[in-house]
C-alpha cells in the first residue's frame, strides 16, 4: 500500500479565547475559600495530589478549585488537565480563561513571580521555569515547549556545577505570541508581542514583535505577512 501525498489543507475556526471565560459557579468560589481557610498552602498542595491524575468531573473541579485557593490570584474558567503540576503556586497570578494541558509542569520559587495572562493556552507536557516569568494575554504555548529561567554560574570550577550559585533571569512573553511545539526559551529572553517561534526552536536572544523565528539557535525568518515594522514606527 502506498501513501498518497496529502496536499490539501483546510481552515477551521479557532476556539480558545474567542468567548469570554465562563463564570465559575458560586459554590466553587465558596469551596475555594473554605479550602484556603482549612488547609493552608502546604495542605492544599498535598490535597491536590489526590485529584491530579483523574479525568472525571470531580477531579477537574477540584484541580481548578485548589489552584484558585492556593494562588495569589486566579480568574474564572481555569481548565487544568490531568497530571498537570506546579511548585510554589502561592506565587502565581493567573488570568481568566486559561487552559493548562495534561502533564504540564510550572515550577515557581518561594520568592518568585509567575504571571499568566488572560486566555493563555498552555499545551500538554509543557515545562515552565516560573521563578521570574510573565506571560501576557492570548499567548499560545505549544505542547512540550519549555522555559528555562535560570542556570548555574559554574564558578568556581573546583566544585560541582550543581553546587554553584543559581542565576535567575526574567523571561517575558508578549501578548498574542505563539510558541511552537517543543520550542525552548533560554533565561533572560523576551518574546515580543505577536511573534511566532517555530517548532523545536531554541531561543537564545530577544525576539522582535511580530517577527517569525525558527531553528537552533533561533534566527529571524521574516515578519508576519501583514506586519510592516517601518510603518509601525512612524
Amino acid at each position: 500500500m502506498s501513501a498518497e501525498p496529502a496536499n490539501t489543507a483546510r481552515l477551521v475556526p479557532a476556539v480558545h479565547g474567542k468567548r469570554d471565560a465562563p463564570a465559575d459557579a458560586g459554590y466553587q468560589r465558596e469551596l475555594a475559600q473554605e479550602l484556603r481557610n482549612s488547609y493552608g498552602t502546604a495542605g492544599l498542595i498535598e490535597l491536590y495530589g489526590r485529584f491530579s491524575a483523574g479525568d472525571g468531573f470531580v477531579d477537574a473541579l477540584m484541580r481548578r478549585t485548589i489552584w484558585q485557593a492556593v494562588s495569589r490570584r486566579c480568574g474564572a474558567g481555569l481548565q487544568v488537565g490531568s497530571g498537570a503540576g506546579f511548585k510554589h503556586p502561592e506565587t502565581f497570578e493567573i488570568g481568566s480563561g486559561v487552559f493548562i494541558g495534561a502533564q504540564a509542569y510550572i515550577q515557581g520559587r518561594y520568592d518568585g513571580t509567575c504571571v499568566i495572562g488572560n486566555n493563555v493556552w498552555i499545551g500538554p507536557q509543557a515545562y515552565m521555569d516560573a521563578r521570574d516569568l510573565v506571560i501576557e494575554d492570548f499567548v499560545g504555548w505549544g505542547p512540550g515547549a519549555k522555559i528555562l529561567g535560570s542556570s548555574h554560574t559554574a564558578v568556581p570550577v573546583d566544585v560541582p556545577i550543581i553546587r554553584t550559585d543559581l542565576e535567575i533571569k526574567p523571561v517575558r512573553v508578549g501578548a498574542w505570541a505563539d510558541i511552537g511545539t517543543n520550542a525552548t526559551l533560554l533565561p533572560g529572553v523576551t518574546i515580543g508581542k505577536g511573534a511566532i517561534v517555530g517548532a523545536g526552536a531554541v531561543v537564545v536572544s530577544d525576539v522582535e514583535p511580530f517577527a517569525v523565528v525558527a531553528g537552533v539557535p533561533a534566527k529571524f525568518l521574516h515578519w508576519r505577512t501583514d506586519y510592516d515594522p517601518l510603518q509601525t514606527r512612524e
